[in-house]
């Protein structure tokens, strides 16, 4: 069969990380207007939007008893299916907060620390544009459960059934149906009975994701989101038809997604761009408008052919990074072209189809998360096995993870000095640096424990 839907061939030094589709003036603008309205109107203004944008003229508030009622409405293979999804999430959750602990040592003069103490109101955003995603609620409401959240409140433009249902296996303790700036903004800033969240997570447009960069003068977001990005770094091993669904899978979220393909043999590209057409041509047929965004999406995302070449030189890059070898044995000059394609993209969503996928995990640097090995579909991660699908895209794995139980605590150091006969060097110490910063009284505050004996004493 001919190969109907071909990949755009790229060269590595056209690899790069993509721009953030809300970083663009027109964005910025209609979402900081939405957000100063809904800052200075409340809920009146928020209702307004949510008329306007959501399509929402009706009711904004829901609570757990419509939680609880839309739990059990569900039809049960879907109930079963939330709950397993929920009960890995949190188990996941529970796991990465035991590998925190609190800290005691000694410093001269006493004690210091830190205690891990959880945020106190938090908003999660759920998208509910083409497809709601309930799924959303679980990554983001229950981490925060977990952590010990006590304030927890959602928003989705359009709460389905499965939301709702969503939201009662979280513990949501309301939902405000609307999206976009102004359910940022309501969040921000307080609406009616939601008062002014800590933190607000939670993936959504480029609206959502304008607005939580605008928010940030007021509160802590999690990193903006964009449209969802997947790489795949395969080797004669994999299996075509699997990785062709892979690449649809990311596809059909949004025209603007990336799917996207990097091997060192020609053979398996080929094989793969056939399993696309044959593929495609099915999600045609079961759903139509989800192969019309698969089909968008496609035509800019690419294909990466490996060659010996293309490999970046050896050592100077740090433990971990390309100079070092992976065992077992030598990486090839391929796998060195593969990993280094990967740390320019900067992908939300890395996959490893390889036959030996830890040879090159140690190199691998940028990437919101890893799937390692040919059965660990992405579309696993998206649905509860355990670590969260909100992960960072446009580069910024760069400089953030995907969400976690660790974003809805705070490490809060703590000093007790009681021993005053061991403050003196200390006080010295800090004396004597106040001085050379200009600032006379943080000097004589030290001095004033010096020598074991307070001020007062004197």
């Amino acid at each position: 069969m001919a190969r109907e839907h071909t990949l755009r061939r790229v060269r590595l030094d056209e690899i790069g990380a993509r721009r953030a589709s809300f970083d663009d003036r027109e964005t910025a603008e209609k979402a900081r207007a939405i957000m100063e309205a809904v800052r200075l109107g409340g809920e009146a203004a928020l209702a307004g939007y949510a008329a306007a944008l959501d399509g929402n003229a009706g009711r904004l508030w829901y609570g757990p008893d419509d939680f609880s009622a839309a739990l059990d409405g569900m039809p049960a293979a879907e109930r079963r299916a939330l709950e397993a999804a929920a009960d890995r999430i949190r188990a996941f959750a529970r796991a990465q907060l035991s590998s925190l602990s609190a800290l005691s040592m000694p410093v001269p003069g006493g004690m210091a620390g830190h205690d891990i103490v959880p945020i106190e109101r938090v908003g999660c955003y759920a998208p509910g544009g083409r497809f709601p995603l309930p799924s959303s609620v679980l990554m983001t409401a229950v981490p925060a459960r977990v952590a010990g959240v006590a304030d927890l409140a959602v928003a989705c433009p359009r709460p389905s059934a499965a939301i709702l249902a969503a939201c009662a296996l979280a513990g949501a303790d309301r939902l405000l149906a609307a999206g976009g700036a102004q359910a940022i903004a309501a969040f921000a800033y307080g609406a009616g009975p939601l008062s002014p969240r800590d933190l607000v997570v939670g993936p959504g447009n480029r609206y959502v994701a304008a607005a939580k960069l605008l928010a940030q003068a007021v509160i802590k977001t999690d990193a903006p989101a964009g449209p969802s990005e997947l790489l795949i770094l395969a080797d004669d091993s994999a299996d075509p038809t699997a990785l062709a669904w892979d690449l649809l899978a990311q596809a059909e979220h949004d025209p603007d997604a990336l799917a996207c393909l990097a091997t060192g043999s020609e053979r398996l590209a080929r094989d793969v761009e056939d399993a696309l057409s044959r593929a495609l041509g099915e999600l045609k047929a079961a759903a139509p408008g989800n192969a019309d965004n698969a089909e968008r999406a496609l035509a800019s995302s690419w294909l990466y052919l490996a060659r010996a070449e293309d490999a970046p030189a050896a050592g100077g890059r740090g433990a971990g990074g390309l100079g070092a070898t992976a065992a077992p044995g030598e990486l090839s000059m391929v796998e060195r072209a593969l990993a280094e394609a990967a740390d320019r993209f900067c992908p939300e969503h890395l996959e490893l189809a390889l036959a030996a996928p830890d040879r090159l995990r140690p190199l691998l640097r940028h990437a919101g998360a890893l799937f390692l090995g040919a059965d660990s579909a992405e579309a696993f991660g998206d649905y509860g096995a355990g670590p969260n699908h909100a992960l960072p895209t446009a580069g910024r794995s760069r400089s953030s993870g995907g969400l976690s139980v660790f974003d809805f605590v705070r490490i809060r150091t703590w000093l007790r000095l009681d021993e005053l006969d061991g403050l003196a060097p200390l006080a010295a110490d800090s004396a004597t640096l106040a001085r050379l910063e200009g600032l006379e009284a943080h000097a004589r505050s030290a001095e004033a424990r010096a020598g074991g004996r307070r001020a007062s004493d004197a």
